[in-house]
């Protein structure tokens, strides 16, 4: 389904003013993220035939944990900077990122990790980043081998790039978790430091990732690479303190 961005002025930008009068009068009140529990359990990560950092193959035994349907929002976004005045995002005020619905983006993990931290004070949960491993499980959706969510094979609406426009989060079947946006849409920010030989060396139980590092991973698609969808075992990183257009995030809580 399509949806309208507002009407704008002022050389195309949209007050932040103006954006949160709106979002207020939607009762923007802070509610729980809608989260589905993933049980605790093995599976195969990584890929013989992707990049080299996604191999070897290997099996992965990861605890319980609930991740959110969603990546987080420009909504959801707007509450923590009105009750934090948080740093904005770099794209904040750009037109193309201000619909309520659209993922929030250009986010540094340190970002990312405020957010949680705040959503776990506000909410009284203890809400994080997901570690990569947690993240290629859930984007599996409870399938084992397959190249993408669905399957192997790319849908023919695949194509994106930067004359693209970003989609707002849930148009499209979730996968067999019912997660939405598991492989397109943004990049999404993980726990864990990146290391490209890490599997090698990965712990069989729980891998938090590597001790030190530059990069942090990332997971996800991109709305503007040109094939807009990514595999479930494909590594992205970045630098913390980077932020991009197509860098955004989701919740995860460890389940007990």
């Amino acid at each position: 389904m399509p949806f309208h961005l507002p009407r704008v002025g002022d050389g195309g930008r949209v007050k932040r003013g103006w954006m949160r009068a709106r979002l207020e009068k939607e009762h923007m009140s802070i509610i729980h993220p809608e989260m589905v529990t993933i049980l605790e359990g093995d599976f195969l990560m990584g890929c013989d035939t992707g990049g080299e950092n996604e191999m070897p193959v290997h099996r992965v035994w990861v605890g319980a944990f609930a991740i959110a349907k969603h990546v987080v929002t420009y909504r959801d976004y707007d509450a923590f900077l009105t009750a934090t005045n948080h740093v904005l995002p770099l794209h904040w005020n750009d037109s193309k990122f201000q619909h309520p619905n659209q993922p929030v983006v250009a986010v540094r993990w340190f970002d990312a990790v405020a957010y949680c931290d705040w959503l776990s004070e506000v909410t009284g949960e203890v809400y994080r980043l997901p570690t990569e491993a947690e993240r290629e499980k859930a984007s599996r959706g409870g399938l084992e081998g397959l190249a993408y969510p669905w399957g192997d094979d790319l849908p023919t609406d695949h194509h994106g790039g930067r004359d693209t426009s970003l989609d707002a989060v849930g148009l499209y079947e979730p996968n067999g978790y019912g997660l939405y946006d598991m492989s397109g849409g943004v990049h999404e920010w993980c726990a864990d430091y990146y290391d490209p030989s890490y599997y090698a060396i990965s712990p069989e139980h729980n891998p938090q990732g590597p001790e030190f590092g530059e990069r942090r991973v990332a997971r996800g698609g991109s709305w503007r690479h040109n094939v807009r969808y990514t595999r479930c075992a494909a590594r992205s990183s970045l630098a913390p303190d980077k932020q991009f257009s197509d860098f955004g995030f989701r919740c995860v809580m460890t389940v007990q």
